[in-house]
């Protein structure tokens, strides 16, 4: 199986041991508290469930300013995004070498993580405008990302971490969230070798089905992770147990057996086009995958990114051998009128628009909403009946 980025070994910060923990949450009582925000949240749970191994922690400025400008830490190792605590307010933890971390995310705010703390350091508005754009590529505050990224404060609380649970994932998905470990294990109880991850923030439609049966036969592999984000999404996307059931219910009856894992992992999505594609290459190598499809927008929100960017940032910016993962190209994918089938929309160059059945997402809200079926070109109508009545059910709750 590939091995895991920037180390031979796996490197969960989650405590296994359950005396451990307990002796943990008792010393978290005497500890200064902080409550984090929702991202330093979920990065404490992706550093817990081995997706940010080999990273021991939180970064420090200098660090964070290097992975922004050149996507790699003072000690040399590669990584697109920096891992922050930051904080609006560090002055609550009085100067401690050592703090519990509370979680925003759950009813009671119980401490997720310990930290020792290495050091307390302010942002200046150049050090965060630098960042934003680096990493987003955008300054506008309509990104949901630089919104919410430049919105968490300006002090930057490093130092490493011992995650003591996972929030609410386990809770709230348990049939569908897996740490990079849990991955590993059922990817070698399958007796894979070869494995394709699809990325997902939405439900998939047929074109999505089809790219990934399109993937798994060209790099001839043994199975496909469907790995569907479970954190915090703008306004206006579906839930996570929405297309957890569609995503479950497309597999079930449209997929061989046992060749398909659908999972899931807790983090908040960046919405950062290139440099969270490459994040999502770190996640599936951790998850010992092979391969990661990238396709159009992969990432993306809005107008922010070119269409591919998402791909190019790995022939342009990824340095040879940073990442053992390889990248499935994709194009945008569609059923097809003349052929009867979904296909890469760049091999059917003899196609005009018209001869393709696409719908947008607001078309397809809208269709939804309205009780209407979509087509079965475009989507199963077993998994279109699973988002109409969400649909439907979001739009009387809107009108009561």
């Amino acid at each position: 199986m590939i091995k895991p980025h920037g180390a031979d070994e796996l490197r969960p910060l989650f405590v296994e041991d359950a005396a451990r923990r307990r002796t943990l949450l008792e010393e978290a009582e005497t500890l200064p508290h902080l409550l984090l925000n929702s991202a330093a949240a979920a990065n404490a749970v992706m550093l817990g469930a081995g997706y940010f191994s080999p990273l021991k922690g939180y970064m420090n400025v200098s660090d964070a300013i290097r992975v922004a400008m050149e996507m790699h830490d003072n000690n040399g190792l590669f990584w697109p995004v920096p891992c922050l605590n930051m904080s609006a307010d560090a002055g609550v933890i009085n100067g401690a070498g050592r703090i519990a971390l509370r979680d925003p995310n759950v009813a009671g705010q119980p401490v997720i993580a310990i930290q020792n703390v290495t050091s307390v350091e302010t942002l200046s508005a150049e050090q965060v405008k630098l960042i934003t754009e680096k990493v987003f590529g955008a300054l506008d505050q309509d990104h949901p990302g630089v919104a919410t990224f430049t919105s968490l404060g300006n002090q930057v609380i490093a130092g490493p971490i011992e995650v003591l649970n996972y929030s609410y994932f386990e809770r709230d998905f348990p049939d569908t969230f897996r740490t990079a470990p849990q991955i590993r294990a059922e990817i070698a109880a399958n007796g894979w070798e070869k494995v394709v991850a699809f990325q997902t923030r939405n439900p998939m439609h047929r074109a999505h089905e089809e790219l990934c049966k399109m993937a798994l036969e060209a790099v001839d592999a043994d199975g496909v992770l469907i790995h569907m984000l479970l954190g915090k999404l703008k306004q206006g996307d579906i839930p996570a147990e929405v297309r957890d059931a569609a995503i479950r219910k497309m597999v079930e009856l449209y997929f061989p057996e046992n060749t398909v894992m659908v999972t899931g992992y807790g983090f908040d999505m960046l919405y950062a086009g290139p440099r969270e594609a490459v994040l999502h290459a770190v996640f599936r190598q951790n998850a010992g995958c092979s391969h990661l499809i990238v396709g159009r927008d992969h990432a993306g929100v809005g107008s922010y990114y070119g269409p591919f960017d998402a791909q190019a940032v790995f022939r342009e910016q990824v340095p040879e051998g940073a990442l053992e993962i390889k990248i499935f190209e994709a194009d945008h994918t569609a059923f097809s009128k003349k052929l009867n089938r979904v296909v890469m929309m760049r091999d059917a160059p003899d196609h005009a628009r018209e001869d393709f059945v696409l719908l947008s997402g607001t078309k397809v809200r809208e269709m939804l909403a309205a009780g209407q079926p979509l087509p079965a070109e475009f989507a199963r109508a077993e998994v279109a009946r699973i988002l109409m009545e969400y649909y439907q059910q979001s739009t009387a709750g809107d009108k009561v």
